[in-house]
């Protein structure tokens, strides 16, 4: 959290730079929000294997209209946010900051995609697909976890 010295307003950098740590009920609301957002997965079949593959054959445009939806949604709220200066709930001011294009995202992308593809999972349907039971999925979650940690360890050799 920074300090504006001219008008000292508290800007919010990032959520994860907060120096507070949650505890115990604090972390309640994240599960809320998190199955929440699992029930709506669900419901709107998200997270089916067979939508996701109908969507790599171009065969349905059901994930086509909700991935859509999602990025209409995004741009609106952050000019939304840039516009009002919109502070967060503890009155610190929302700054998104320009983000730098590398040719690694189009790599990195490439190979999500063909995760996504092979898989019928990306990280916010995975946990919602174990969550309804598909527990063949836990597979993927070691994957992606692997992945995760594998990337992190090479981050620097890698073309970013």
């Amino acid at each position: 959290m920074q300090v504006l010295e001219k008008d000292k307003e508290f800007i919010c950098d990032a959520p994860n730079s907060e120096k507070k740590e949650e505890r115990g009920l604090e972390l309640l609301k994240y599960l809320i929000i998190g199955v929440i957002f699992g029930i709506v997965f669900v419901k709107a079949e998200i997270i089916s294997w067979y939508r996701i593959q109908e969507m790599f054959r171009l065969q349905s445009f059901h994930m086509y209209g909700v991935i859509g939806s999602a990025v209409v949604t995004g741009v609106i709220s952050v000019q939304i946010i840039k516009r009002f200066k919109l502070k967060t709930i503890k009155g610190e001011l929302v700054q998104i900051p320009n983000k730098v294009f590398r040719k690694g995202q189009i790599i990195g992308g490439f190979i999500f995609g063909l995760g996504w593809a092979i898989t019928g999972a990306c990280p916010g349907p995975l946990f919602a697909q174990i969550g309804s039971g598909y527990t063949v999925v836990l597979v993927t979650l070691m994957s992606a976890l692997a992945g995760t940690w594998v990337y992190g360890k090479f981050a620097d050799k890698l073309p970013n």
